[in-house]
């Protein structure tokens, strides 16, 4: 399945694979609290106006004056640097592995931190999918094609990047949906990271690297991506959607030591609580994430096409195991790519 997107003139200003901290507000001179939330590479956009949504409920509802401060970068990056000391009253990730470490590491939040909040503390969610050039020149149509021969395909780095592990679980995961053993999935992985010519650190730098530096033949991104693709770099791409993919799911934590240390909690559970409510996820919608609300997501249905998708937990046993046995160290992912520099 394929959607052609516009042509428009474009220029990509927020192109930068490191942490970017930006302030959203109402009154910043006179805040009576200031919340830090650190998330992943490419929701910057979507909690600029979540956060303004945010602010004019909290200030409406508790006469309170907030101001949001966000950090984005790589998310395995984001999340070390919550568990070394940057001061996060909440982090909002793309897969639950970057936020236990929280509590592996330095124990930050409690071990069940995903109970707190429904769909396993996930408001959200969004699918991996390819986008390729206009006319789609090298007739890709799955993730076999990325495998191909002279075919090119950015993907931020997994050891690093949430966006770049959901690539390779998808591309992984559906071989084995289809029926294949473990060792044709490591040999699709390993024929289609092999055709990876830079390993950017985070979603939006791989997205930069292919729109604007025009390299590759396809990039392999999460569906929310698109619409800020089309308003940036116009219409000389098409989406791709796999026969199958993984369903990436968002989920978000307050930062427990960090929110009671700053006496931020109260604010930091009511921001990450209305992430669920009809007015955070028809802003979540806007920005092309899946919402979790049947009727938000039936409003938008046109949106948002049918997709077969399975999960990290269905395939993987989890995202704990899913990190070690593919992403740590000397694990899958790691022995695929020295295998194919061989």
């Amino acid at each position: 399945m394929r959607f052609s997107l516009n042509k428009s003139l474009s220029h990509w200003v927020l192109a930068a694979s490191t942490s970017v901290v930006a302030m959203t507000s109402a009154g910043v001179a006179h805040a009576d609290a200031t919340l830090l939330n650190v998330s992943y590479d490419v929701t910057r956009e979507f909690y600029k106006d979540y956060n303004k949504t945010f602010i004019a409920y909290w200030k409406k509802t508790t006469g309170e004056t907030l101001t949001i401060n966000q950090s984005h970068g790589g998310s395995s990056k984001q999340a070390s640097s919550v568990a070394e000391g940057l001061e996060a009253d909440v982090i909002t990730m793309n897969q639950a592995n970057d936020i236990d470490i929280l509590f592996d590491r330095a124990k930050l939040i409690p071990q069940n931190w995903a109970t707190r909040l429904p769909n396993n503390s996930s408001p959200t969610t969004s699918v991996s999918v390819i986008l390729v050039r206009k006319g789609n020149p090298k007739k890709i149509k799955d993730w076999v094609d990325l495998a191909r021969p002279g075919i090119s395909v950015v993907i931020p780095n997994p050891k690093v990047s949430g966006n770049g592990r959901y690539t390779y679980l998808a591309a992984y995961g559906s071989a084995l949906k289809k029926g294949s053993d473990a060792s044709n999935a490591r040999a699709l992985v390993r024929g289609i990271f092999a055709n990876v010519p830079v390993f950017d650190g985070g979603g939006r730098a791989a997205t930069t690297t292919f729109a604007q530096r025009n390299i590759g033949d396809a990039l392999a991104t999460f569906e929310s991506e698109v619409p800020l693709i089309k308003k940036e770099f116009g219409g000389d791409y098409e989406v791709v959607y796999p026969s199958l993919t993984v369903l990436a799911e968002n989920p978000v934590s307050v930062v427990d030591k960090v929110a009671d240390k700053k006496g931020t909690r109260k604010q930091a559970e009511a921001y990450l609580k209305y992430l669920y409510s009809e007015e955070g996820q028809e802003v979540a919608a806007s920005h092309n994430l899946r919402p979790r609300s049947a009727k938000v997501l039936a409003k938008h249905a046109a949106d948002f096409p049918k997709v077969n998708t399975f999960t990290v937990g269905e395939v993987f046993g989890g995202w704990t195991k899913a990190q070690k046995d593919h992403f740590a160290d000397g694990g899958t992912y790691d022995q695929i790519l020295a295998a194919g520099r061989k």
